[in-house]
């Protein structure tokens, strides 16, 4: 079919990478951490994470942001088109073969995680969807935030040709504070068409938007949200290693893929 798979050898390379982070569910399974599911694509390297006493003005933090231009990500089907393909993990023999996918290729083993993941209850105080469509997703979260309040989607805009995926980033001016009570984090999953893994997460969180400077000129518009209730965090997190601290102790913050969204409130810029 036309939508064949986009760029999947770099998406399984992520679901490689995320099985490094795992925590363990309410029910003793072992499942992904989804709280921080957006920070597997940058798993290549734990300098991501830093602190709000790094969202300054000159200050540097060295940051992972995918070369890739977000034109080449998959894009999400009209709901009409994604209505008709079944989307369960008990259809993944039909889905297999409806794709063109060896039972045990890296594509079939991706899209078996991801139907995994999307089937996963959610956990303690959490509200997760996937949306495999652009109007199931605008449904879902105008379901969090409610009928009468409008909002709007947040994404990492590459402002510039970009050469070096890790490199260290400038805070150029200061950053715009968010005022939301929710956020709605939707995270890119690998399969043959777009689908997110969307979670609102009980706890105090800060959104900003930060323009960042590369070493070599880049321009970078990001979103980072800072989590300032970490006590319930794996302690063997890898951003507790790299900023030296512990569950419950200072705000982990992190930037977000070009290729995943963050709904707020709107207006809400302080």
């Amino acid at each position: 079919m036309g939508y064949r798979i986009a760029s999947f050898s770099f998406l399984f390379h992520v679901l490689l990478l995320v099985s490094q982070y795992c925590c363990t569910h309410s029910n003793g399974s072992r499942e992904i951490n989804k709280e921080m599911h957006d920070l597997q694509q940058a798993a290549i390297d734990e300098n991501i994470f830093f602190t709000t006493n790094d969202l300054k003005v000159g200050k540097s933090i060295p940051i992972y942001f995918s070369t890739k231009s977000p034109s080449t990500y998959p894009h999400l089907l009209p709901r009409e088109e994604s209505d008709s393909i079944p989307f369960s993990s008990s259809q993944l023999p039909n889905l297999l073969d409806f794709f063109s996918f060896p039972k045990h290729s890296p594509q079939a083993k991706a899209m078996e995680h991801t139907l995994s993941q999307c089937e996963l209850p959610p956990l303690r105080g959490e509200t997760k969807f996937c949306a495999t469509s652009l109007e199931s997703m605008l449904d879902s979260t105008r379901g969090v935030f409610g009928l009468g309040t409008q909002f709007r989607v947040l994404t990492t805009k590459l402002l510039s040709r970009h050469t070096a995926a890790f490199q260290n980033y400038t805070v150029l001016e200061k950053p715009n504070g968010i005022l939301s009570p929710e956020i709605v984090a939707c995270h890119s999953m690998p399969y043959p068409y777009a689908v997110f893994y969307c979670h609102v997460k009980d706890g105090d969180h800060k959104v900003f938007e930060v323009l960042l400077g590369g070493e070599n000129g880049e321009r970078v518009e990001a979103p980072g949200v800072c989590h300032v209730d970490t006590s319930q965090w794996d302690p063997d997190h890898a951003a507790f290693r790299m900023l030296g601290t512990q569950p419950g102790g200072s705000p982990v913050c992190h930037f977000f893929p070009a290729d995943n969204l963050i709904w707020v409130a709107s207006p809400s810029v302080l």
